[in-house]
């Protein structure tokens, strides 16, 4: 039997040093929920803008309603302007929901990367100290940030970013290694963050391709602090169980057709519960039920990809509307 020793973030301690990432369209609350029932040591909201936080939109604040049971939990934030930020993670840590504030600074959307956030904010390292800064005058829990190689292959700066993040108070940094130019596909670069990992004394999550328990474990294997895992996780959350399995010398084992059945209708039935509770504040052309279903078809698809019959009924997931569909 292996163990792996906990992840201090601050004053925080995650007993299971891999994490759920933060995607947005996916990390709701209810898969969340789900990630730590499968031995997710950790997990992060979707992605939310800071000035909407401040500005009190319910569409945003509504991307950070938590269950209990998802602790620890940190809430990810977004925006371009120091102040915001930290306007946005005093409001998070009132919340009492979040054990830590997390900051995105590696986002490639093209949307976010336009308004100067996300990935942009890696082309002026300082304004990254600047922000974390902010942040850390503004709470008293644990700030991390999160974060690419670079924006391009010929602009790699991580090696700055880190310094920066480090000396502006930062207690763990998140890499994704791969430049943001890339996305999700191409070559992941670990040897990135092992380099990074070696420079700074706060711990480094390393992130980025891991689709597998055994890839998981590999990258834990290389000495970095932690690991987070994003599209690995969709579809399969029991990647996280499968972990814990290889951990303790066990068969890695998969739900059955039947255990699937009941985690997607649990997982959906979460998550229309969320929109149950939206739906007294927001207005929508759709219910509540119909705006969970059409919230869940993408991770619906990445549940049955690979199922008997999968191509019959694939084209079929996009016209469902209702739960008993």
């Amino acid at each position: 039997m292996k163990e792996l020793p906990p992840l201090q973030i601050g004053t925080v301690k995650i007993d299971f040093p891999i994490m759920l990432a933060p995607m947005a369209g996916y990390t709701d609350s209810a898969f969340r929920c789900v990630c730590r029932r499968y031995g997710a040591g950790a997990v992060y909201t979707e992605v939310a803008n800071a000035v909407g936080m401040r500005m009190g939109s319910m569409p945003t604040l509504d991307l950070l309603e938590t269950a209990p049971e998802e602790r620890p939990a940190a809430a990810h934030i977004y925006g371009s302007d120091a102040d915001a930020i930290a306007d946005a993670a005093r409001i998070a840590e009132d919340m009492g929901k979040f054990d830590y504030i997390d900051i995105n600074c590696g986002c490639p959307v093209r949307k976010i990367v336009r308004k100067g956030s996300g990935a942009a904010l890696m082309k002026t390292p300082a304004k990254i100290g600047e922000i974390v800064t902010a942040v850390r005058k503004a709470v008293s829990i644990p700030v991390t940030v999160k974060t690419r190689i670079g924006m391009t292959a010929e602009t790699i700066n991580i090696d700055e970013i880190a310094r920066v993040v480090e000396d502006a108070g930062a207690s763990a940094l998140t890499i994704h290694a791969r430049p943001a130019e890339q996305g999700h596909t191409g070559d992941v670069q670990w040897d990135q963050i092992l380099r990074i990992k070696e420079m700074l004394s706060i711990p480094v999550i390393g992130n980025g391709g891991i689709y597998t328990p055994e890839a998981a474990l590999e990258a834990m294997d290389t000495g970095v602090d932690g690991i987070m895992i994003a599209k690995g996780a969709v579809g399969k959350p029991w990647i996280f169980r499968q972990i814990h399995e290889l951990l303790e010398g066990k068969e890695v084992t998969t739900p059955t057709l039947p255990e699937k059945k009941a985690l997607i209708l649990s997982q959906l039935d979460h998550l229309i519960e969320l929109k149950v509770m939206e739906a007294k504040h927001r207005r929508r052309k759709v219910t509540p039920e119909q705006s969970g279903v059409l919230h869940f078809r993408a991770q619906l698809h990445r549940y049955l990809k690979g199922s008997p019959r999968f191509n019959e009924v694939k084209v079929k997931l996009q016209f469902l509307m209702s739960r008993d569909e």
